[in-house]
């Protein structure tokens, strides 16, 4: 089974790590991006912050990763 990463505002996902879950504290867009793109290979889950999602459309679009969005 794969990992779980979360992607986000620094104040939303930070407490996901004690769960295990790999953090990616991202505050604008080109950070969330980055993170995207540094996802760890065996990555099976990504979690995103409704704005994180917003700027990852095209890329969660064409994945084969599950990827769910936190409620606002």
């Amino acid at each position: 089974m794969g990992g779980i990463a979360i992607i986000g505002e620094p104040g939303r996902v930070t407490g996901y790590a004690l769960a295990g879950v790999t953090v990616h504290e991202a505050a604008d867009p080109a950070a969330v991006r980055q993170a995207w793109s540094e996802l760890i290979p065996g990555t099976a889950m990504v979690i995103l912050t409704p704005a994180a999602a917003t700027h990852l459309s095209a890329e969660t679009a064409s994945t084969a990763l599950l990827v769910a969005v936190m409620p606002q």
